[in-house]
């Protein structure tokens, strides 16, 4: 299916040029709770050259145990879009809550989980790391969940 998204405010929308799967993660590190302002943010892994960004957004960038992360947030309202990150050249690191369509999302793996709030619980048949998985064990998931 195409995908297509924006901000809160929609200064910024975005939408696929092509038909793709969406496979998305909970992320429930110290970071992604801070800046969600939640207990943990859901993203999706996606090839940043499949999409059309519209609008002004500003950037904020930092390093962090060696790879550099590039956060695209709306000029407007500041809603975070996606990143870049060294770690995944090429994808886009999509916020998967501004997508029009995100009913159906539900998360395939969740990473950080050392950082998990108490109280959640998280259901036995999903993958779960302490920390960040390796590339190949997250593809393995994040793939097999697509077919």
């Amino acid at each position: 299916m195409k995908l297509a998204g924006g901000c809160r405010c929609g200064a910024v929308s975005y939408r696929s040029e092509r038909d793709m799967q969406v496979a998305v993660y909970a992320c429930h590190c110290q970071f992604c709770q801070i800046w969600s302002g939640s207990s943990f943010a859901l993203h999706a892994l996606l090839p940043g050259d499949a999409f059309v960004l519209q609008g002004l957004t500003v950037e904020y960038a930092y390093e962090d145990q060696g790879q550099t992360s590039r956060h695209h947030l709306c000029a407007t309202c500041h809603t975070r879009i996606y990143n870049t990150t060294t770690a995944a050249p090429g994808l886009w690191v999509l916020r998967a809550g501004t997508l029009d369509e995100r009913s159906s999302l539900s998360p395939m793996a969740h990473i950080w989980v050392k950082h998990k709030q108490p109280w959640l619980s998280l259901p036995a048949n999903i993958a779960t790391w302490p920390e960040s998985p390796t590339p190949e064990e997250f593809a393995a998931v994040l793939n097999a969940g697509q077919s």
